[in-house]
């Protein structure tokens, strides 16, 4: 086929581009019900959703209010509810999301700002009491040299504070006492590098019936996080680590009383 044959036959230049239709739930926070509206967008091969939906505010509705930073899942901000299921907007490509109309809502579980916005100060003081470092230190290799002086390494934590975990669990939902994957994957990593915290005081604050305990261990928060960080995972080691240390205390004090 020559070059001239292909712009020919191509659908995107014979008049007939590729549409997709997304189906837009629109929230207020003063009460109003909601509303749910259709738009059709021209999408390409490597359009992604945070595209349509810049697509969207830019040409067929500008009052639609979402929020976005990065564009590269580094952020978290374009955290929302696509067909169901959580992600992250600005790195899910629409040819990933299967045929058919696309339904966007916002994350569950947190309170609705406006449209595709949500409050995220519950997620945000829910992280405070595990007291977490931001940024990690990195082992250096054993018997690595080098001839001039190397800073510590580095690196930012696994979690982006996105709250696509806390959306998808099924606890969160039906129970506001519970503290949550994120919360709990925080107190993971303060037990793992307390860094001056305590972390006797941090296994307390989360062995508690609306602690780590309260889990299903659904693995709902681990599919969804889209940067590994693994909250069930994080959730499991908090019980053996609690686990431990009461078995520890018991025998110490079996010893002590033979």
């Amino acid at each position: 086929m020559t070059a001239t044959e292909e712009r020919v036959s191509s659908p995107q230049t014979a008049g007939t581009p590729l549409t997709r239709r997304f189906l837009v739930t629109r929230r207020r926070p003063d009460g109003a019900r909601s509303r749910v509206d259709e738009f059709e967008v021209a999408v390409g091969p490597d359009t992604t959703l945070l595209d349509a939906l810049r697509e969207i505010r830019s040409h067929h509705d500008r009052s639609l209010t979402l929020r976005y930073s990065c564009c590269h899942a580094s952020c978290g901000t374009c955290g929302m509810r696509v067909n169901g299921r959580e992600v992250l907007a600005c790195v899910t490509r629409l040819d990933g999301l299967g045929p058919g109309p696309i339904l966007v809502e916002p994350l569950a579980n947190a309170r609705v700002e406006h449209d595709l916005v949500v409050d995220m100060r519950d997620l945000y003081d829910s992280l405070e009491p595990a007291g977490r470092p931001l940024i990690r230190q990195d082992e250096r290799l054993a018997g690595t040299e080098t001839d001039a002086p190397v800073l510590p390494f580095a690196r930012y934590e696994d979690c982006i504070e996105c709250g696509l975990c806390v959306s998808a669990c099924p606890i969160v939902g039906s129970d506001s006492l519970y503290l949550g994957p994120a919360a709990l994957t925080a107190a993971w990593r303060t037990v793992q590098e307390p860094r001056g915290a305590d972390p006797s005081q941090v296994l307390a604050w989360v062995d508690d019936e609306q602690g780590c305990w309260r889990c299903h261990a659904s693995f709902e928060c681990t599919e969804v996080c889209p940067s590994g960080g693994d909250p069930a995972g994080a959730t499991m080691a908090l019980r053996r680590e609690l686990t431990k240390r009461k078995l520890g205390r018991i025998a110490r004090r079996g010893r002590r009383e033979r």
